[in-house]
């Protein structure tokens, strides 16, 4: 049981590491969660761990998942009506943390317009650039994956 706890705190730490999204950090950490808790109140550890992680796996990933669905809200909010260099802020309401976009000048390419966003993580200084496109409906997207600055 204790190789599978330092296992699993072994994952977790590189889940976070590798910048993966607040619906698999939630996975993570609710699966991390579910094992210890059904490995502590099964009869049978292993039946209980496995268990356990299944279902911490499942909330952990729907909490996560709607976390990010509230940034991003705020993100395409600010893409679609913010002005062109300056600053908006908002306070996730489920974890707190507070960020702060900042969007360039819309551009055109290949008949798509563009808009690049500077997202900064208030609590920890993370910055990232991103580019988000606009679709047909309105929604903006990000094109790749946002990239740190240094």
């Amino acid at each position: 049981m204790r190789t599978f706890l330092i296992s699993a705190l072994v994952v977790c730490f590189l889940a976070a590491g590798l910048g993966c999204n607040k619906a698999q950090q939630g996975a993570t950490g609710g699966a991390l969660a579910g094992a210890t808790i059904g490995a502590l109140t099964f009869n049978n550890k292993l039946l209980g761990a496995a268990v356990g992680a299944g279902v911490g796996l499942m909330v952990g990933y729907i909490i996560g998942n709607e976390w990010d669905k509230s940034d991003e809200k705020q993100v395409q909010q600010t893409l679609e009506s913010g002005r062109s260099n300056e600053t908006a802020s908002w306070t996730n309401p489920d974890t707190g943390v507070s960020y702060s976009a900042t969007p360039s000048p819309a551009y055109t390419e290949e008949n798509r317009v563009y808009r690049d966003v500077t997202i900064k993580d208030e609590k920890s200084g993370e910055v990232v650039k991103a580019q988000a496109w606009r679709d047909e409906n309105g929604v903006w997207h990000i094109k790749d994956e946002p990239q740190p600055t240094s």
